[in-house]
């Protein structure tokens, strides 16, 4: 009886003390101060239910939990600490007896990306609220606050940055080194007016700054939290090239009235590459940039003009390298990357029976994109079709052929993608040795949900080598998933203009280092002109 009464008594305590646990309030926080602070600085938190001990309770700042002599002061509405070092910014958390309190964000003043302009005193942007604060790379964000602009015109929204190993002084106030803007590849601006953006998270961005940087300044950043990643991204081998091109043009028969309009190429700006400088060029364009080009206008040439447009760069190029967990991979329904990118084209025609029969034939009954992706890639590479010479087959020829060059597997890749609903783009650009030469060269990139963009080198995975380039002996398995620093994309993707008059005569240039459908237009009394677009000359190597 003793014994049946001890557990008896037993019971009833746990059960009461089940019963007070469930009516034990979780901690809230109310307000952080300050949001944006330094190592060493006392953070003040001011919420309810965090008890009036601090016991076994505990805060948690970025990841990091601080040591027991960092707390100042702790009350059931009020907690003071000196911040640890916690990396870039992060979310704040209180957790008292088990219990974990909602987040606060919180940024690391000494690695936040300079302001232009002091926005409490001018009239730059102003950031005051993100939602959701968290997401996967690629989907929607909205940004609330003012003094946006009605329209977007130069304005841009950027999201952190960061590469292996860096050592990169914040103070010297270069933003581009930190910062991954919100890309218009991906689609990725959607909404934008004085008050309210709505953007896509971009490839290559990490959890940390967010700001809106316009005509009249950059704001303050607030944190966003980059999430369920299925895999890592790094960025390293920084390289900086130094390049001169142009377009030489010589008038042989007009009159009067005519204009000649040059497109350009502007070396790609994202993740993997950055213009850091714009060096010189001999002619100011009639359009800085549209869709990935420059525009140049030449009104009223006359028979024996002569005209040379050149531009020169300095552009910094990162190494890629991915590592993805296959498992954790989930496709999203309704993705505009998809919708765009899975089309079939004159240069990708991923309708065609063929492509789609072979690109069925060899996935099989996979399922997983980046797996499908892979065994596309190795079928292309192992085959031994691929040279480096040109090749002059059409892509349905070169595939039941199967001798390729690095344009034909490229759009091959991107065509066989496409069939099978991946999203798939092709680069057009410069490949640069070890003495600085220069060669037009293809690859690709490929689209995972939530994790952005992976790229595909098929003609260097098959050895397609042009002279003294750098050789891995691991270029099979590298240039699926990884690419180097060695080259410079001008196109991701097809470029395709419009038209400037209706009865225009278009030159094309196919094959070319960039992948866009007009190159030259004349119109009115230009009769007759030669044009001679120079190779990409490399001047310095940094």
């Amino acid at each position: 009886m003793k014994l049946a009464h001890q557990k008896g008594i037993l019971f009833c305590f746990s059960i009461l003390l089940l019963f007070t646990a469930c009516f034990i309030k979780s901690p809230r926080i109310d307000s952080i101060d300050p949001r944006i602070g330094s190592l060493g600085e006392i953070l003040t938190i001011r919420g309810q239910h965090f008890g009036e001990e601090r016991g076994e309770n505990y805060v948690i700042i970025g990841g990091i939990i601080p040591t027991s002599s960092a707390y100042i002061q702790w009350k059931d509405n009020l907690i003071a600490l000196r911040t640890p070092d916690f990396g870039d910014s992060g979310l704040v958390y209180v957790y008292v007896n088990g219990k974990r309190s909602n987040p606060s964000l919180f940024t690391n003043r000494s690695v936040m990306p300079q302001r232009i302009t002091d926005t409490h005193l001018g009239s730059g942007p102003v950031l005051s609220e993100l939602s959701p604060v968290s997401g996967r790379i690629g989907s929607l964000v909205t940004i609330l606050g003012s003094s946006f602009g009605a329209a977007r015109d130069k304005s841009k929204v950027l999201f952190n940055w960061n590469l292996e190993n860096s050592l990169i002084n914040i103070s010297d106030g270069n933003q581009s080194q930190k910062t991954v803007e919100v890309s218009e590849t991906e689609l990725g601006y959607e909404y934008w007016s004085d008050r309210e953006i709505r953007v896509r998270v971009p490839d290559g961005a990490i959890s940390g700054a967010v700001q809106v940087v316009t005509s009249q300044g950059s704001s303050l950043p607030l944190f966003f939290d980059v999430v369920d990643k299925p895999g890592t991204k790094i960025f390293k081998d920084r390289r900086s090239f130094a390049i001169s091109y142009g377009v030489d043009i010589k008038i042989q028969k007009a009159t009067a009235s005519n204009t000649l309009y040059l497109w350009l190429p502007i070396p790609v700006t994202n993740a993997q590459q950055r213009i850091s400088q714009l060096l010189g060029r001999t002619v100011e364009p009639y359009v800085e940039n549209y869709l990935g080009s420059s525009l140049f206008q030449l009104k009223d040439m006359q028979t024996g003009n002569e005209s040379s447009l050149r531009t020169d760069y300095l552009v910094e190029v990162y190494a890629v390298e991915t590592n993805i967990k296959v498992q954790s991979i989930k496709r999203e329904s309704g993705s505009p990357i998809q919708a765009v990118y899975t089309q079939s084209s004159f240069l990708i025609p991923s309708d065609n029976p063929d492509i789609q029969k072979k690109a069925n034939a060899i996935v099989g009954k996979e399922k997983n994109p980046y797996l499908q992706a892979q065994r596309l890639y190795e079928w292309l590479t192992a085959q031994g079709g691929i040279r480096q010479e040109p090749i002059s087959l059409n892509l349905i020829e070169a595939l039941n052929k199967q001798e390729m060059d690095a344009y034909t597997a490229t759009l091959l890749f991107c065509a066989m993608g496409r069939s099978l609903g991946i999203p798939v783009i092709p680069n057009a650009g410069i490949l640069i040795n070890k003495d600085r030469e220069t060669r037009k060269h293809y690859w690709a990139e490929f689209w995972i949900d939530g994790f952005g963009w992976i790229p595909v080198d098929p003609a260097m995975g098959a050895g397609a080598l042009p002279d003294r380039f750098v050789f891995r002996s691991d270029a099979a398995t590298y240039y699926f998933g990884n690419i180097d620093s060695q080259r410079i994309s001008f196109s991701r993707g097809i470029i395709n203009l419009s038209s400037m008059a209706p009865k225009g005569k278009i030159v094309r240039r196919d094959r070319d280092y960039a992948l866009q459908n007009i190159w030259e237009e004349s119109t009115g009394t230009l009769e007759s002109y030669s044009s001679l677009w120079s190779d990409i000359v490399v001047t310095g190597v940094y």
